[in-house]
């Protein structure tokens, strides 16, 4: 083969260079912040999760219970602007909730600057929920000169959680924030909605309840237009707990189950492929009516909706009143579905879901190759004394891992109260994860997700060594 001439070789340089400064002009911004956002309603980089009204560009409004915002922002300090008074919830960097009460116009989230760099942030409005009526009305952002926003990490999948005072969360302490459908979703490490307004029914009743069966469809619970656009997100799983209130207001048996039935109906057809969990009410009530929908649409060919029974689940010490969960008792509902919900989200429906999933021999595990797993370790929720850990491990190898044991240690006298996703046992500092039978099989290039909640005194210091099976893990 000839070698190029002195000509040719320069005419493959400078094309070769006009390529490479062709990719560097598509891939650089053509200014310093072009990829950040200037913090409007409509910057592409805040995330919104729930159901807002979009429609003044200026003004976006939040509804239903549980909607919030997440994005990223460089510099030290982040306000949020306000229209009139409002309740609400602010994260900064993965922080506690701290709560701003009646507040207007610009709210300081940072009165003690913040060191520079990228930073995060949630915010959760208290919208109409009982007696509240506030003013949910976000404005957008005010950064430090130069800043801007950054894309924040959105997680895949999504939670919709549907009901009433319950779902809402009232007599908690932080009212969404503390109510089951929050706690699951974040142990999840899923998106996640309270489609849930106080006192509702799932029948519309003449002496006004408002009934979900009619509503669920609406951007609003309280208008009857206009219907919410389901284009704008998807539901991987759906969670109704309805008919605690109907039968305060005649509700009457048949009526109910005709109701539900057309309820589930309703929510697969705006989400095909969700999986549709209807619980039974923790006051039993309409119980034998809400399995009978379920099993309408089973016998109709849908195996993706399951009745899950919730009997013993709470005790009066897990109640603020004779209705209401406190804190306590959504953990409570939390620890019980949370893996009733994991092992059908992004797997084969079966016949009924497990109230609690039951011990099956775990097979003797099979050795991932060196350098075959990746561990994702991160605490999602911290308080004094305590915080809440979720790990997810990634096969990174070519074959299938058949039963799984993760190991690692504390580096700062962390103890392990409960787990969810899996079964665990702690020495010292060592603590020992197995799989839970159900979730013991992971794929090739898949993952396996548990969580927990764990004590802590003074530091809470990360592990950085993980073994899967024995073998060493990459941490990310």
């Amino acid at each position: 083969m000839p070698y190029p001439t002195r000509g040719l070789l320069r005419s493959l340089l400078a094309c070769t260079l006009a390529a490479v400064l062709t990719a560097i002009s598509i891939a650089t911004p053509p200014s310093g912040h072009a990829a950040t956002g200037d913090g409007s309603p409509t910057d592409p980089n805040i995330s919104f999760t729930g159901r807002w009204d979009t429609s003044d560009p200026t003004a976006y409004t939040p509804h239903w219970a549980g909607a919030y915002f997440t994005t990223g922002f460089t510099g030290t300090t982040v306000k949020l602007k306000q229209r009139n008074t409002i309740d609400l919830y602010a994260s900064v960097d993965g922080g506690p909730y701290i709560s701003y009460t009646n507040v207007s116009g610009t709210v300081n989230l940072t009165p003690t600057p913040l060191k520079a760099g990228t930073h995060t942030l949630r915010v959760s409005y208290r919208v109409v929920a009982g007696s509240y009526h506030g003013d949910a009305v976000f404005r957008g952002l005010v950064l430090d000169p130069g800043a801007g926003t950054v894309a924040p990490p959105v997680p895949r999948e999504l939670i919709e959680f549907v009901g009433d005072s319950i779902t809402v969360g009232t007599t908690t302490s932080k009212n969404a924030l503390t109510a089951y459908g929050w706690l699951i979703g974040e142990r999840l490490g899923a998106r996640h909605t309270q489609i849930a307004q106080g006192g509702a029914c799932l029948v519309a009743t003449a002496d006004g309840c408002v009934g979900l069966e009619k509503q669920f469809v609406k951007l609003d619970a309280n208008t009857s237009t206009p219907d919410w656009d389901f284009s704008r997100y998807t539901a991987d799983a759906v969670v109704i707990n309805l008919g605690t209130n109907d039968s305060g207001h005649g509700v009457h048996t048949p009526e109910f189950q005709t109701s539900y039935t057309n309820l589930l109906r309703q929510v697969r057809a705006k989400y095909p492929k969700a999986a549709i969990f209807a619980l039974e009410t923790f006051s039993k009530r309409f119980a034998a009516q809400t399995q009978a929908a379920v099993t309408a649409l089973n016998d109709g060919g849908d195996a993706n909706v399951y009745y899950v029974n919730t009997e013993g689940w709470l005790t009066s010490a897990d109640l603020s009143d004779s209705v209401h969960p406190n804190d306590a008792g959504h953990q409570v509902i939390a620890d019980r579905l949370t893996p009733i919900i994991s092992a059908k989200l992004g797997g084969s429906p079966s016949p009924s879901p497990r109230p609690t999933p039951t011990p099956t021999p775990t097979p003797t595990p099979t050795p991932p190759a060196t350098g075959s797993c990746a561990v994702t370790y991160s605490v999602t929720n911290q308080w004094p004394g305590g915080f809440q850990g979720d790990v997810t491990i990634g096969n990174t190898g070519g074959t299938a891992v058949n039963g799984w044991r993760l190991t690692w240690s504390f580096p700062s006298g962390q103890q392990i109260s409960q787990i969810w996703n899996g079964a665990y046992s702690q020495s010292g500092s060592t603590v020992t994860v197995s799989d839970a039978g159900w979730n013991a099989a992971i794929p090739a290039g898949g993952t396996a997700a548990f969580g927990f909640i764990a004590g802590q005194s003074g530091t809470n210091g990360r592990p950085t060594a993980f073994a899967l099976n024995g073998t060493p893990c990459a941490v990310r």
